[in-house]
Order: structure tokens, then C-alpha cells, then sequence
């Protein structure tokens, strides 16, 4: 009876011992995480979102760590800023970093700046809240901004 237990128990871990594992970094935790080769890029070489409420976006970041958010037409061509506003919190729950944003100016006119840097490290948690026009209902964004 103890060696066909054994042999039943051997039999069923075997398969689980071999499961391929494609990747080589740990997600303990993480949720809807997208590989970089999975992420589709934008214009500027940033990450597109595409919201359920039916608008694009691509987020970026300068090399002062301010986020940078361009909307995008649905062949991921920037558009013209109307009466979009954004609103984020940034980093960690322990010590986040509220973020507004503001129209950028010159050739940055199309461009919503955040007014802070985002906090440091290389995966930045980051919620956005999103009114894409004046009468429209605000949306909430929550993604993982990759910066290496």
C-alpha cells in the first residue's frame, strides 16, 4: 500500500516538476503584469494603454522622472489636447507621490506633464484617474510603469 501511495504521489509531481517557466524574474504579487515584449509601444517609444472606456494613451517618463501622458487615435497617432485632466498617485501605498499633470508648452502643447517625479525604482506602481473630455465620467487606470 506505502509504495503504490508513493508511486501514485510520484505520478502526479512529476508533471508539476517540469512545468516550463519562460521567464526568469519573481511576480510575487503582482497582478495583469505584461512582459515588455508583450507591451505595445508608442510613438515616443512609450507604453500604450488602451482603456476600456474607449481611448489610447502612452505614457513615458523624462529623464527628471516626470511622467508624460500623450493621447493616442486608434492607429496610435497623437492627438490634439482638448479637456482632458489626469490626476495619479505613484509608488508605493506606504509613500505615495500624488501627481497632477499640466498642459505642456511649445512642442510639448499636446503633452500632459506631471508636476512631480515619480518616486524611485525601477517598477513604478501607478494610478491614473482619467477625464477624458468635460462631460465625460472619470476613468481609473491602474498599470506598472517598467523603467529599464
Amino acid at each position: 500500500m506505502k509504495t503504490t501511495l508513493t508511486a501514485v504521489l510520484t505520478a502526479l509531481a512529476i508533471p508539476c516538476a517540469f512545468a516550463a517557466d519562460d521567464h526568469d524574474h519573481d511576480h510575487a504579487g503582482e497582478t495583469g503584469h505584461e512582459h515588455e515584449e508583450n507591451v505595445t509601444k508608442g510613438p515616443n517609444g512609450g507604453h500604450v494603454i488602451e482603456s476600456k472606456a474607449g481611448f489610447s494613451f502612452e505614457v513615458t517618463v523624462s529623464k527628471d522622472r516626470k511622467a508624460r501622458i500623450v493621447f493616442l487615435d486608434k492607429k496610435f497617432k497623437p492627438v490634439a489636447l482638448g479637456a482632458q485632466t489626469i490626476h495619479g498617485i505613484a509608488g508605493e501605498r506606504s509613500a505615495p507621490v500624488k501627481l497632477t499633470f499640466a498642459k505642456g508648452k511649445d512642442k510639448d502643447a499636446d503633452v500632459l506633464i506631471s508636476g512631480q517625479a515619480l518616486p524611485a525604482g525601477a517598477h513604478i506602481p501607478l494610478i491614473l484617474t482619467i477625464k477624458p473630455s468635460d462631460e465625460a465620467k472619470a476613468v481609473t487606470e491602474r498599470l506598472e510603469l517598467h523603467l529599464h
